[in-house]
């Protein structure tokens, strides 16, 4: 995927997490988008890392820089006890006019992540994603127990029953886009 087209899917990404409530700064924008291009197949091109707070990707910082210096996302500054969010702006909105195509393509996927991340807290998209980590990328064949274990060893400050439900809520996640005929790779 080019740079514009993944910018006009960044952007709409970012009014899709606020449209479902999320505060939208970058640490949202991380989770979902790990998520969008991993488990959901959408070809970002992004690499990630587990990283302080769960997978995090210095080439997605650099592009919502870009985007923010190009005038497609704008910071918008907001009250204790996060950080700014990342609004999408009427130029982003112009270039996802220009590539319908595009964004009608991965529309079905940037929906569900929308969704199912708007309104989780950041740690919380921490534990899910670091839970996604770990069944898709470290432990691919390991069982509930095993991955558990490996979570909380990643992230001493997640408890196993945070770690479990995490695990279990991203089986439900790729139960339920299934179900909307979406494929979701674990």
């Amino acid at each position: 995927m080019d740079r514009l087209r993944r910018s006009a899917v960044l952007a709409e990404l970012a009014d899709r997490l606020q449209g479902n409530g999320s505060w939208c700064g970058e640490t949202h924008i991380q989770k979902a988008a790990f998520l969008l291009q991993e488990a959901l197949c959408v070809p970002l091109g992004f690499r990630f890392i587990l990283y302080r707070r769960g997978p995090f990707s210095f080439d997605l910082r650099d592009e919502l820089t870009a985007m923010r210096a190009d005038g497609l996302l704008r910071v918008r500054p907001r009250e204790q006890p996060y950080g700014p969010s990342l609004d999408a702006t009427e130029r982003s909105r112009a270039l996802r006019q220009r590539l319908p195509k595009t964004i009608e393509g991965v529309q079905p996927q940037v929906s569900f992540v929308g969704e199912r991340m708007g309104v989780r807290s950041a740690s919380e998209l921490e534990r899910l994603s670091t839970a996604y980590y770990v069944m898709h990328q470290d432990l691919p064949q390991a069982d509930l127990d095993e991955r558990v274990r490996r979570v909380t060893r990643l992230k001493p400050h997640v408890g196993a029953e945070q770690a479990r439900a995490a695990l279990l809520e991203v089986d439900r996640m790729k139960t339920d886009a299934e179900r909307k005929g979406l494929r979701f790779v674990i």
